[in-house]
């Protein structure tokens, strides 16, 4: 599997587990052991080979500094959510804010990402959701 597969598949894996564990699953250990090890997984794929993505060439000006830094934080987000599930699952929950707390940042941080990246799609027109939609979806873009 290459980086990039392995990536989108995380990428929408741990969308699809928070939104899972948010709906009620938090007390399922089993839910949050899936969403620690994927969102870790993510995490440590980025960590090892950085970052995949960029600003691109039509993003400009503090959007463009700032893009590198706001990717930093959300995985930031992801990897202190994660880590936080993980270790909940086996009952010794993290000091500092609750699991929920840090999934509701997380969904909200993840909810302001797909806005930030349609506008770039359609107002910039630089393509960027081909990046992390499977290839058969790229049709509809």
């Amino acid at each position: 599997m290459t980086r990039r597969r392995a990536t989108i598949l995380l990428h929408w894996s741990v969308l699809i587990l928070l939104m899972l564990a948010l709906a009620g699953g938090l007390e399922s250990a089993a839910l949050n052991i899936a969403f620690g090890l994927t969102g870790l997984a993510m995490v440590a794929l980025a960590v090892v080979f950085g970052l995949m993505n960029g600003p691109g060439s039509k993003l400009e000006g503090l959007l463009r500094t700032a893009h590198p830094w706001l990717s930093r934080g959300m995985y930031a987000l992801l990897g202190w959510a994660s880590l936080s599930a993980l270790v909940q699952a086996f009952g010794t929950p993290l000091p500092g804010p609750p699991l929920r707390t840090l999934m509701v940042a997380l969904f909200a941080a993840s909810a302001l990402h797909a806005i930030f990246h349609l506008w770039r799609h359609t107002a910039l027109g630089d393509g960027v959701l081909r990046r992390m939609t499977p290839k058969s979806l790229h049709g509809m873009l």
